[in-house]
């Protein structure tokens, strides 16, 4: 595929890098001469010059033949109106805008633009290393409605059957940290000790699966 990216920053040149890498041709966009100098030497992409929001420099960039346009600039606004002009003047439809303000995301969300909220994402990681027991939300979809949260299992059910803490605490298992690998477990698979629960739930039922999970058969965690 042929992916334009707008700005050339750490994330931005950190995506340029793997994209090409994986195979495919890029096309990168910064304001400022000087970020380019964060592409490796040996980088093949296109370097364009200008803002991404300006329809002369997306088309430069090759935008009529992308199949994908990332907004990864420091700007809310310019990430924003670059992936509407993106999408609903060249029909580019798989676009993503980094957004800095949770607020902004979920409405260009609701707006069909799908969207990567920084700040919240930052938050949710400080807060679960800061607060440790419980769950705390790895991801929340633009609405803050579904989380995937880890979830210490305590010593309670180590031993016990996926099935029986799903049923037990009305959640789903999306898979299990096991040894620094990742599980996708089945109803029967047996809760190991050190074992990282992650489930997927509903932001409003996380103090009641914390609740739950705690308790087993009356007994207290």
């Amino acid at each position: 595929m042929h992916i334009v990216i707008m700005g050339c920053g750490r994330v931005g040149s950190t995506l340029a890098h793997i994209l090409e890498d994986k195979g495919h041709s890029v096309a990168i966009i910064d304001q400022s001469p000087e970020a380019f100098r964060r592409l490796r030497s040996g980088f093949r992409g296109r370097r364009i010059t200008g803002f991404g929001f300006d329809r002369e420099v997306i088309a430069e960039a090759g935008i009529e033949r992308a199949s994908a346009f990332v907004a990864v600039s420091s700007g809310d606004n310019s990430n924003i109106i670059s992936a509407r002009v993106a999408r609903e003047t060249f029909g580019v439809d798989n676009v993503v805008a980094r957004i800095y303000d949770p607020r902004r995301a979920e409405v260009y969300q609701r707006l069909g633009i799908p969207t990567v909220a920084t700040v919240r994402w930052t938050a949710d990681q400080i807060l679960r290393r800061l607060l440790p027991e419980g769950a705390e939300p790895l991801w929340r979809d633009p609405t803050g409605a579904v989380v995937l949260a880890e979830l210490d299992s305590g010593h309670l059910w180590v031993g016990e059957k996926v099935g029986e803490l799903e049923e037990h605490a009305g959640t789903r298992v999306a898979f299990l940290s096991r040894m620094g690998e990742a599980l996708v477990p089945e109803r029967d698979t047996v809760i190991q000790d050190g074992d990282i629960v992650h489930i997927m739930a509903g932001a409003d039922d996380l103090e009641r699966v914390n609740a739950a999970v705690a308790t087993r058969n009356g007994e207290d965690a």
